[in-house]
């Protein structure tokens, strides 16, 4: 199974050492010569390319594991599963809900959007441009998303997306069908793992996000796993030794 790396916080390049890998195992790595101007063009750019990439290690026997920077190339990935022929729904685990809109989020921070343009909000910023089919709010289950901000917490009181905590989640409350299993890494307690962009305390350990994990895994449905590592650069020698070995484990949940 290949291991395709994205090295970018959004369409900002990071340096290779950002996201240590073990040092075996088949690894594709997918740069892109972005345009100058707008940021928009520019990710189209990048997640047209991992879209190409996706497609073409997704097949019967083929499950790719994406690992990136930033939680919004799992539209690449969501692209390239169906340009492979597939209509995956996602499991979307994340502290945050991802939900926000251009109107909604009061930082603009477009990682906060990526779940939101998945689903089709703003169709014209990435969806039309790369050929995205919009998830539909039953194709999406939301795993943990404790730090909420008010505009989210309102839409997903009255939305058909469904949230669960990690220890809730089983094969009952998934979509049928393909699925790509999506995990910020994030989700996990920042005692376990510290550096994270946007820390959110009192989060579930990291035994309980791979166990939930392997739970969707053990459909059997899963098409993609897509691994997004928000995090600062590495404080010291044992933020590597952590970010390496959990990297290792998500890896190996295939």
């Amino acid at each position: 199974m290949t291991t395709i790396v994205v090295p970018y916080h959004q369409d900002e390049r990071l340096p290779d050492e950002s996201i240590p890998l073990p040092p075996d195992g088949a690894t594709v790595t997918v740069d892109a010569s972005l345009p100058d101007g707008s940021i928009w063009p520019r990710l189209t750019t990048l997640y047209d390319e991992v879209a190409r990439t996706v497609a073409d290690h997704t097949g019967p026997d083929a499950m790719p594991v994406v690992i990136s920077g930033d939680c919004l190339v799992a539209l690449g990935t969501i692209v390239g599963t169906q340009r492979a022929g597939m209509d995956p729904s996602i499991v979307w685990f994340d502290a945050h809900g991802d939900v926000h809109t251009l109107q909604t989020s009061t930082s603009g921070y477009l990682g906060g959007m990526a779940l939101s343009l998945a689903m089709g909000r703003h169709p014209e910023r990435l969806a039309e441009p790369l050929g995205l089919r919009p998830l539909s709010e039953q194709q999406a289950v939301l795993v943990d998303a404790r730090d909420l901000d008010p505009a989210e917490a309102d839409f997903l009181s009255t939305s058909e997306l469904k949230r669960y905590p990690v220890d809730d989640l089983s094969s009952a409350v998934l979509p049928g069908g393909a699925l790509i299993l999506h995990i910020d890494v994030d989700v996990i307690d920042i005692g376990e793992l510290p550096g994270v962009r946007f820390p959110a305390p009192d989060g579930p350990s990291k035994d309980t996000v791979l166990a939930a994990a392997r739970r969707v895994l053990q459909t059997g449905r899963v098409v993609a796993l897509d691994i997004s590592c928000p995090w600062n650069p590495a404080a010291d020698q044992q933020d590597v030794t952590i970010r390496t070995a959990l990297i290792e484990e998500l890896i190996a949940l295939r």
